[in-house]
């Protein structure tokens, strides 16, 4: 079978054709640009990512190591002459919502001194930011330890035709590439996009940022920055990166107004000011202007062709990773096509990667605009902050803090509570437990079959989970309990199962009871919770999670498209009949 086509070198792409290589499925991953130039189009110090924790621990699963100190260890807010409630994230409250004095709003006052207060989750572990570069460089050392994965450089597709078996591609020097699957991972202005024809409709500009990378001492090592109303613009935030190294970002106007070196140079100075008193030593390291611009596609799958990261959905608003949003789109779609290239596929199963990471994405969006006019209403944050009860200057600090921390509304959702890839009523014997069916399951201690003591998330490797929880069981020699109780039948019916599916025992789960048997996607995420052993209950979850029984890829609308020598596609492109040669579409494009 031919091996599945990644189409773009990004952090998305790599990590999908990682993901697919773990899987032991060979994958192409085709990059426009020139191998001596792979790298260092992206060392840029300005151009970071923010990963939530359950993402950098897929890249970690996955065998991508992450740079030391990437990680910030709590998020301040900054403000003037106004108190609010605070959650500690060191020390004995680690985790505990610290109360603030009795919150009495206080007018802005320009002369009065900032105040800081740490903002953040009780109890959640803290993103990840790290230079996009350094992310790749360790995304493509780790793919190079697969044998079955290749990064083709200077190869730009022109032109793809889908038909039964497979993906035809064309690229820039003639030659051609077959897949059986291909993904566009190719950015925002994605090539593979414009070729199907997919329309990517949404909203240019919402916001504009300045952005600098520098070195320097801020006084709050480890944590990241958010200030509202400082000297220059509605706000500003710092991120800190390893070996010393910042990112400060300020939203402009939004009056699209020219942002000369001057004046970039005027807010790092009221900046650094503002925070330390005077100026502190700093090198200048990087520096850009960035528009925030918020679009969807309007299909992810077109026959045997997808689209993920940047070339299926753009989002930046309040601190939202697009990028962060990329790389679960590489993880949810990672095991559906190596079960497709393995066993087949059913149509559902397919769909289900636009259905589940679409509705996430858009959800993510809609919230995105739902929150825009509050926050950057007309009037700005200064007439909110004069006229509104301290209630909702809180909850307009809620809303930009927990964007940058990927939580809350603008986390998008946590459920695929309306996949098909679910039975089509709850099981006979469901209960009730601390995860909700759809949710990612807790990483909680388990017993592999082998009698090792691993983490939940360890064996998500491709296969569905089925997890007993058995108290007691650690204290007991494996020999002992594998033939006891529940465990054999559940370990027949777990043979029975109409995918590969690895048993596993767990002491205990939040909120489940003794006996409780969880069944786990793929990717983690909790298809049923039953009350002991149901093997017919358990086979039908098995079944709804492969989407029901494989059948042949349903014929797609997308023929030969070749773009014009300008890159132009859609109506500028040639359509030729699926079943005409290749030569004949070249013969069209010439005439054209």
């Amino acid at each position: 079978m031919d091996p599945v086509t990644v189409v773009g070198a990004g952090p998305v792409g790599l990590a999908l054709a990682l993901a697919l290589s773990r899987h032991e499925v060979p994958v192409v991953v085709l990059d426009e640009r020139p191998a001596d130039d792979a790298d260092l189009a992206e060392r840029r110090l300005a151009r970071t990512a923010v990963l939530r924790p359950d993402t950098a621990a897929m890249l970690e699963r996955l065998g991508c190591t992450t740079a030391e100190g990437a990680r910030w260890t709590g998020w301040r807010t900054l403000r003037r002459r106004s108190t609010v409630a605070r959650v500690a994230f060191t020390g004995p409250d680690a985790g505990k919502e610290v109360p603030a004095d009795d919150g009495a709003f206080v007018p802005d006052d320009e002369g009065a001194p900032a105040e800081d207060t740490p903002d953040g989750g009780p109890g959640e572990p803290p993103p990840l930011h790290l230079p996009q570069h350094a992310l790749v460089r360790e995304l493509r050392a780790a793919l190079a330890a697969h044998d079955g994965a290749r990064i083709v450089p200077d190869c730009r597709v022109t032109g793809l035709r889908q038909d039964g078996g497979g993906v035809t591609l064309e690229t820039q020097h003639g030659a051609t590439w077959r897949a059986s699957f291909l993904v566009g991972c190719d950015g925002a202005r994605s090539t593979v996009r414009k070729l199907l024809g997919t329309r990517f409709p949404g909203r240019t500009n919402v916001e504009r940022y300045a952005v600098a990378a520098l070195r320097t001492e801020l006084p709050w090592p480890g944590e990241a920055v958010l200030q509202r109303s400082p000297l220059r613009g509605p706000e500003v935030t710092a991120r800190p990166l390893p070996d010393g190294v910042w990112r400060l970002d300020w939203l402009l106007p939004p009056d699209g107004g020219l942002v000369t070196p001057e004046t970039l140079l005027g807010h790092v100075h009221d900046s650094l000011g503002a925070w330390c008193g005077d100026v502190p030593p700093y090198e200048l390291l990087d520096t850009g202007v960035y528009a925030v611009h918020h679009r969807l596609a309007r299909r992810w799958r077109d026959g045997r062709a997808f689209l993920a990261g940047d070339a299926a959905h753009l989002l930046g608003t309040f601190g939202t990773q697009g990028l962060d949003e990329g790389l679960r789109d590489a993880g949810n779609l990672a095991w559906k096509l190596a079960l497709a290239w393995h066993h087949g596929a059913s149509e559902a199963l397919l769909d289900s990667y636009e259905e589940e990471r679409r509705e996430a994405v858009g959800c993510l969006l809609r919230s995105a605009d739902r929150a825009l006019p509050a926050v950057r209403g007309a009037g700005g944050w200064r007439t909110v902050r004069r006229t509104v009860v301290p209630g909702s200057v809180r909850g307009h600090d809620v809303i930009l803090t927990e964007g940058h921390l990927g939580r809350g509304a603008l986390a998008g959702p946590v459920l695929y509570g309306r996949t098909a890839l679910a039975p089509a009523a709850p099981p006979a014997g469901s209960v009730p437990v601390g995860t909700p069916v759809g949710a990612p399951v807790e990483d909680v201690p388990v017993t592999a079959p082998d009698g090792s003591s691993v983490r939940l998330h360890d064996r998500l490797d491709g296969a569905l989970l089925v997890v007993l929880i058995a108290p007691g069981t650690g204290v007991w020699e494996r020999r002992h309990w594998l033939g006891a109780g529940l465990m054999p039948r559940l370990a027949a019916a777990v043979e029975g199962l109409p995918m590969r599916a690895e048993l596993l025992v767990a002491e205990g789960y939040p909120g489940a009871a003794a006996h409780t048997v969880l069944v786990v996607r793929p990717d983690g995420y909790l298809v049923a919770a039953l009350s002991g052993v149901r093997a017919a209950e358990l086979a039908a979850c098995a079944d709804a999670t492969r989407g029901g029984a494989p059948e042949p890829v349903r014929a797609t609308g997308t023929d030969l498209v070749k773009e014009t020598s300008d890159g132009a596609s859609g109506g500028e492109a040639v359509r030729v009949a699926a079943g005409a040669d290749e030569a004949a579409a070249r013969e069209a494009s010439a005439k054209r």
